[in-house]
């Protein structure tokens, strides 16, 4: 999946049109990612493959997954997670994400 900066650049628009500062735009995102991005899906972290099946809400800190794999569960980051293959419904608010954090 490979947007262009302008089509990165509408989405972050639309993303956090509504919103006032840095806080209340991380806040909108976590809002159309949850709302968008379909869960679960599998990707791969340092090799293992890993079922993200929720967001974590963490107010005023990054987005983080919540990471399964057989077990064993963590919270990574979301722009820590590669790009899943196939890209799950939704994944190119986690890409307008990245576009805007960095």
């Amino acid at each position: 999946m490979r947007l262009s900066t302008a089509e990165l650049d509408a989405l972050v628009e639309e993303a956090i049109v509504d919103a006032y500062d840095e806080y209340e735009q991380l806040a909108a995102f976590q809002a159309i990612i949850e709302d968008r991005l379909a869960l679960p899906f599998t990707t791969v972290v340092l090799g293992i493959p890993v079922t993200v099946t929720a967001l974590q809400d963490r107010p005023g800190s990054p987005i983080a997954a919540w990471c399964r794999h057989g077990r064993h569960a963590q919270a990574i980051g979301i722009l820590d997670l590669p790009l899943p293959d196939p890209a799950p419904e939704g994944w190119a608010w986690v890409e307008a994400y990245r576009h805007w954090a960095s």
